[in-house]
């Protein structure tokens, strides 16, 4: 048992069972009147005295007290030794190429970052795929391998919890299964990859300011669209993992039997990428195409219907453009049932298409419903006014 004093209060070291039977060190609340009870009053001049907590992650050189304060970051039970040979993980070495491909120096020069340099800001890693047998929960369960308790797989909920200390102190925030299809989740992981620092908040405590270093792995079974993303992404590597050659049942035990030779190899070896980025690569080193599937797959719902309403209005009349002002789209809109502002079309179509008003005559294109006849008829109305004019081409190639 390790008791631990930081500034006036008194903590419990203790190992905490998972589902898996492996044991996670989790520091927790203790009374200094507990402590006397189970092991007297003089017990108390032995425990370690510390000013208060800190977060300073490191693999290559860890301390567990820095400057008179207690580490949170968890130290690493591997076997790391000075020798190493590649021959001795091949099953690692062959999950790993199966899992970033093309990219595979890249992947490489990836992982060996995450352990030399912890602190260093890198790309959301994202592995998608739409069919079953892949790896990517795997990977998952293998990272956590070589991280231990400090990496951590949450589901989607926990991510959008104001309630963050279970991972906010983490060096790996995994996501698996993830569908953060809103645009504030897309905000709110972008923000927080390049973040120095973050607001911690427990159930029942104030918020503390602490420092952040944590690399978000999402991983997802939805190709198109589990995250919200622009055209200009920079930040997301995302990765389409093809079905695995041969189903291994006990691939894990194999990757966890390799691992204290994997990890000597990359304790080791240097990174072959230069840093060109704040992220270290640049958008065209962790480009794919599976980027660009996303891309196109989450446009924001309202640039769907924007660009469909469009394309279906130079469809029935047979224009290369068509002119509209704020009040026609808006009423065009109401046609169906969806209500939009004058604001969210001003964001669309000013600031994202970089169109400009014009002001003079226009023709408008019309098309409803005869009452009387209950057919449909289109026309046209000349008015007068601040318009924009949209272009077949360009709404075609959004």
């Amino acid at each position: 048992m390790k008791y631990l004093r930081i500034g006036t209060d008194y903590y419990k070291v203790v190992e905490k069972p998972t589902l898996n039977g492996t044991t996670n060190s989790t520091i927790i609340p203790w009374k200094r009147f507990t402590i006397v009870d189970d092991h007297g009053k003089e017990f108390l001049k032995d425990i370690p005295k510390y000013e208060g907590f800190t977060v300073q992650p490191s693999h290559c050189d860890y301390k567990k007290e820095v400057k008179g304060f207690y580490n949170k970051y968890m130290p690493l039970s591997h076997n790391i030794t000075k020798e190493y040979d590649e021959y001795k993980f091949p099953v690692t070495l062959k999950f790993l190429q199966h899992i970033f491909g093309e990219q595979y120096e890249i992947g490489i020069d990836y992982l060996t970052i995450l352990w030399q340099r912890p602190i260093q800001i890198l790309p959301i890693l994202c592995l998608v795929s739409d069919e079953r047998n892949t790896g990517k929960t795997t990977f998952l369960n293998w990272l956590k391998l070589v991280f231990q308790d400090n990496m951590t797989i949450n589901k989607n909920e926990d991510f959008r919890s104001r309630f963050n200390s279970d991972w906010s102190e983490k060096l790996i925030v995994a996501i698996d299964e993830v569908l953060l299809d809103r645009r504030e989740d897309s905000e709110r992981i972008k923000n927080l990859s390049t973040a120095a620092v973050y607001k911690t908040e427990s159930k029942g405590k104030d918020k503390t300011e602490t420092l952040f270093f944590g690399k978000f792995v999402l991983c997802s079974n939805n190709e198109h669209n589990f995250i919200f993303i622009d055209e200009k992404e920079i930040r997301y590597w995302i990765r389409k993992i093809p079905k695995l050659e041969s189903s291994n049942p006990d691939l894990m035990e194999i990757l966890e039997e390799e691992l204290p030779m994997f990890i000597s190899y990359i304790n080791q070896r240097n990174v072959i990428s230069p840093k060109k980025t704040r992220m270290w690569f640049t958008k065209e080193q962790i480009r794919t195409e599976a980027l660009d599937v996303l891309v196109k797959g989450t446009k924001y719902s309202f640039e769907k219907e924007m660009i469909l309403l469009l394309q279906e209005m130079f469809e029935d009349f047979e224009q290369e453009s068509i002119c509209l002002s704020y009040n026609d789209l808006i009423n065009l809109f109401k046609e169906t049932n969806q209500r939009v502002s004058r604001r969210e079309i001003s964001q669309l179509v000013v600031q994202k298409w970089k169109m400009e008003h014009q002001n003079s005559s226009y023709d408008f294109y019309y098309k409803t419903i005869d009452p009387k006849t209950s057919d449909w008829t289109m026309g046209t109305i000349n008015k007068k006014g601040r318009y924009f004019r949209f272009e077949k081409d360009f709404i075609n190639n959004r």
